[in-house]
């Protein structure tokens, strides 16, 4: 079940920190973080299907809305369980300091 507070999230835009670097590899997105210019191999973060399509999607313009409205008609989920699994995706991005909202 959506909360308010996940209501509110749902329509924020959402970018992609710069000191990353990302390869595509069989359907799978791999992410290293840099730091003082050197990739951080104690964080690396392997994305499956779902997770590299929402990665993709994140672009500073598209809502995490409409991110999850995307979800939905690629894959046999209801709209709820897309908001959700969305929220709960970006979160995680949020808190590894991956992504930040498109406003900060």
């Amino acid at each position: 079940m959506i909360l308010d507070r996940e209501m509110n999230i749902l329509t924020r835009c959402y970018t992609k920190d710069e000191n990353l670097v990302t390869r595509c590899v069989a359907g799978e997105t791999i992410i290293v973080p840099i730091k003082n210019k050197v990739g951080d191999l104690d964080s690396i973060y392997t994305l499956n299907e779902v997770g590299t399509m929402i990665w993709g999607l994140i672009d500073g313009k598209k809502s995490l809305s409409q991110i999850a409205e995307e979800i939905c008609m690629t894959y046999d989920v209801t709209p709820e369980e897309a908001r959700e699994d969305a929220v709960d995706f970006i979160t995680t991005l949020k808190k590894a300091g991956l992504i930040r909202r498109a406003e900060e």
